[in-house]
């Protein structure tokens, strides 16, 4: 990966609006090294040319969903499938792009992003377990599910109708993004790289769990940096001191036990 990549997922995340589909190609960055600027670069005009697909002059949620659903999900072919959970390139948006296939959250990213160009009322929105796009209002618009090639959810799922339709915001959805590839990576121990790269990012992000900190520093560890997990450790436990004591004796615990590992 380019080193400046990195500085350039930082400080999109941290801008004013942070720009949905740029971060999640700055991530993709980490998983592929091929994807340079012009590659990038090919990404967003593939979801600028899609948007050009689109009508003009469509009003309402119910007449965006069904065009971006027919353009997507019907002559484009963007769908999923129960084997793209278990490809990284699921969860890589120029690859999504180029497959057509991927998880529910990059599918709707392209859902968004290709809606957002045209000028559509999109937002995105987090169930447990799935990730689907609404168009119009939150509280009352169409909903569809876009692993599904754009099916409406109608009433929807039991969560739908239980939850409060909150649109998901940009840094939460790449947050969500990156938990999904370190969970991918988490049951195959020969990519625990990746799983270091997704935490590394995480951490960019300008809001992000205190607890992805003691993570890192425990898959570290693992991969055998005794030193510097141990040191990452003792730097959460100073950190969690402050609410829960018994927490920071243990994790000091853990500290110790890797630094011994390095006699």
């Amino acid at each position: 990966m380019n080193p400046g990549t990195r500085e350039l997922f930082a400080a999109e995340a941290r801008s004013e609006r942070p720009d949905l589909a740029r971060l999640c190609l700055l991530l993709a960055a980490e998983a592929d090294p091929e994807l340079d600027e012009r590659a990038m670069d090919w990404a967003e005009i593939e979801l600028d040319r899609l948007a050009g697909l689109l009508p003009y002059g469509l009003r309402g949620a119910r007449a965006w969903a069904s065009a971006v659903t027919e353009l997507l999900g019907g002559r484009m072919g963007f769908h999923g499938t129960p084997a793209d959970y278990d490809r990284l390139s699921s969860s890589l948006l120029h690859e999504v792009l180029r497959r057509r296939r991927g998880l529910p959250i990059l599918l709707s990213v392209v859902w968004l992003e290709v809606a957002r160009r045209a000028g559509a009322p999109v937002y995105g929105l987090g169930l447990p377990g799935h990730f689907v796009v609404g168009f119009g209002d939150p509280e009352e618009g169409v909903v569809v599910d876009p692993f599904a090639g754009g099916a409406s959810l109608g009433a929807g799922p039991a969560e739908l109708a239980a939850s409060p339709r909150t649109p998901a915001r940009t840094l939460d959805i790449v947050l969500r993004i990156l938990n999904n590839i370190r969970v991918w990576a988490s049951s195959r121990p020969e990519h625990s790289a990746v799983a270091l790269w997704s935490l590394d990012l995480a951490l960019l992000l300008p809001s992000h769990p205190a607890a992805l900190r003691y993570e890192r520093a425990r898959l570290l560890v693992e991969r055998g940096s005794f030193q510097e997990g141990a040191s990452e450790l003792e730097a959460y436990a100073e950190v969690m001191d402050a609410v829960d004591t018994e927490a920071a004796a243990r994790i000091r615990g853990e500290a110790l036990s890797a630094r011994a590992l390095l006699n």
